[in-house]
């Protein structure tokens, strides 16, 4: 009985405060203030000014998320100071995006590893594109 109490804790903790907070939130280029309600039910959206703010305050060149479906498999905001990767392609069979990996170097240069989609049309579009780096102060 003890263990399902300690279960049920951890899960309302989960849905509230900093750990929900960072796996739900999402950005939003549409939103006029810092935050917004989020679509998905939980969490919070955020705008540019949010990234530019917090990587600022925490002397940081780059946000780096996943657990958002993005059709190349990766997506930057505010400027390229946030990227969004996301590494399955057709997730859940539902969608046509493309999965991404990001490579960081030792100089902490990035780069992109694509997993295609199972369409042949998407697949032999991509077939020659190239990483897109970012670039680091």
């Amino acid at each position: 009985m003890l263990d399902l109490l300690i279960f049920q804790i951890k899960v309302i903790l989960f849905l509230l405060g900093l750990l929900c907070d960072l796996l739900w939130s999402d950005p939003d280029k549409l939103l006029k203030l810092k935050w917004g309600k989020n679509e998905r039910g939980i969490s919070h959206t955020f705008n540019n000014e949010s990234v530019i703010e917090i990587l600022n305050k925490l002397d940081f060149d780059l946000i780096v998320r996943a657990h958002q479906v993005v059709e190349d498999g990766y997506e930057f905001f505010a400027n390229k100071k946030l990227v969004t990767i996301f590494s399955a392609p057709n997730y859940c069979g539902e969608f046509d995006n493309f999965g991404a990996v990001l490579y960081v170097d030792e100089e902490l240069k990035c780069s992109f590893k694509f997993f295609y989609p199972l369409s042949n049309k998407k697949f032999l579009s991509a077939k020659n594109r190239s990483a897109t780096p970012i670039k680091t102060r």
